[in-house]
């Protein structure tokens, strides 16, 4: 969420910055250009007033001294400033003008400017000249005698110091807008992880939740108000489910329980009964069997129960020892039913609850030798897989179809073709529970080249809390 939310945060703020960077970019450089043609006005306004004295005859008979006074003042002028400069007549000839070789332009801005200022009109704003233009700057501004425009004093100024400071004036507003991107980025991320870090949490609890860690909680964390809410009402709501398994375990408990003291007495009073009939009455054998076997079901239910109720003791275990003493165990049973019970592989170390693994490796062992018939073989290896130690049992049976391995561990669910077998549909049920205690988990697969391959995997790190 947090790799969507932050570049939409950033795309925005820089936006924001650009929108603002634009117009004050523009507004430097319209800034300098109008202080450069406000600096060309005044030159031009002291230029005129000399202008003013000099004569319009041009015969020659006028005071010759104001004229020499104003071709200095303007050679002057270009010499420190390199700015062309001169006062013009009407028709175009110069009173006077630096350098000597220069003179109206013939098109263009500066023409347009010339005709206005012969209409007794100052120059107005150029157009704006760009720090990549060469352009130069034409400011015009008419000499009145007597209330006529007898001449016109023009200005050529290069604007290379002028592009100069503009583009230095952008370089200081891209290095804001560049230190101001940094914070905006550093105020995104910590806004989006101040905003999200409840959401993380929230999802962290939600999937311990889900593997079955069923006491964790969401921890008071920062973020917005109603997210804080929301934590508390997960809070809450994970309380009311963990009091409604509690209160179902606890009932399943007690009912198994509570059940199993008339169930044996009932058992017994059957067994009188049947000392009472004829040996080999099918009907109190199936009646026995029957009983037997609603026994056994209390029984796995309580196991059920309990295991999903106890909490794993984790230790470094020796997984390959453990499923040693366990294929030992069952091995006397596994001949007596003429199959091969073998076991093979390195040692291998985990966090694992020993008892609650060996009650596990039972039920698989245990469930494998059922459908294995005589003459096949019953395979368990241990190994590992990165962080994970793996027990792997691979039986002979005829196995199972692949809607049918979707459902193994669903409680009371056994396939149509093996009902007849011993069994209450809850053993691989209870090595679920018992394994997910302790961070472990069970998985199943066809076998090759038949029968079913159970994977029993139990975590080398010690899980997390």
């Amino acid at each position: 969420m947090s790799s969507r939310l932050l570049p939409l945060l950033i795309v925005l703020m820089a936006g924001v910055l650009l929108a603002l960077g634009f117009p004050l970019a523009i507004s430097l450089a319209a800034a300098q250009q109008q202080k450069v043609v406000v600096d060309r006005i005044d030159d031009t306004a002291r230029m005129a007033a000399l202008a003013q004295f000099v004569t319009e005859d041009r015969t020659g008979t006028a005071t010759e001294e104001r004229r020499d006074l104003l071709e200095e003042e303007l050679s002057r002028y270009y010499e420190v400033y390199g700015i062309y400069a001169g006062v013009f007549y009407r028709d175009g000839e110069a009173m006077a003008r630096a350098p000597e070789n220069w003179g109206v332009p013939k098109a263009g801005q500066g023409l347009k400017s010339f005709r206005e200022a012969l209409l007794g009109r100052r120059s107005g704003d150029p157009e704006q000249v760009w720090p990549w233009q060469r352009g130069r700057l034409i400011v015009d501004s008419p000499v009145v005698r007597d209330g006529d425009v007898v001449a016109v004093v023009v200005t050529d100024s290069p604007t290379g110091q002028m592009r100069s400071r503009i583009l230095k004036g952008w370089l200081l507003i891209a290095a804001g807008e560049a230190v101001a991107m940094l914070v905006a980025v550093g105020a995104a991320v910590r806004l989006t992880g101040w905003v999200l870090r409840p959401v993380r949490v929230l999802d962290a609890v939600t999937h311990d939740i889900a593997t079955g860690r069923m006491k964790s909680r969401v921890a008071a964390a920062g973020g917005p108000p109603e997210l804080r809410r929301l934590a508390g009402s997960f809070n809450e709501m994970a309380d009311n489910v963990e009091n409604v398994l509690e209160q179902q375990r606890a009932f399943v408990a007690d009912a198994s329980h509570q059940l199993r003291n008339p169930l044996a007495a009932l058992l017994l009073r059957i067994e009188l009964l049947g000392l009472e009939l004829p040996d080999g009455n099918e009907e109190i054998a199936a009646v026995r069997t029957e009983g037997r076997r609603l026994a056994q079901v209390l029984d796995d239910l309580l196991g059920l129960a309990l295991a999903e109720h106890t909490a794993a003791d984790l230790r470094l275990t020796d997984i390959g020892e453990v499923a040693a003493e366990r294929v030992a165990a069952w091995r006397a049973l596994a001949e007596e039913k003429g199959v091969a019970l073998t076991e093979r592989g390195a040692a291998v170390t985990a966090w694992a609850d020993p008892i609650a693994l060996s009650s596990a490796l039972d039920a698989v062992i245990d469930n494998a030798l059922k459908f294995t018939p005589a003459g096949e073989e019953v395979t368990v290896t241990v190994g590992r897989e990165g962080e994970t130690a793996t027990i792997v049992v691979n039986d002979g049976g005829p196995g199972l179809a692949d809607d049918e391995i979707d459902r193994i561990g669903d409680r009371f669910w056994r396939s149509n073709r093996h009902q007849n077998i011993k069994g209450s549909g809850l053993g691989l049920s209870i090595t679920r529970a018992l394994l997910a205690a302790g961070g472990g988990s069970i998985a199943y697969a066809h076998g090759e080249p038949h029968g079913l391959r159970v994977t029993v995997n139990v975590p080398r790190s010690l899980p997390t809390r």
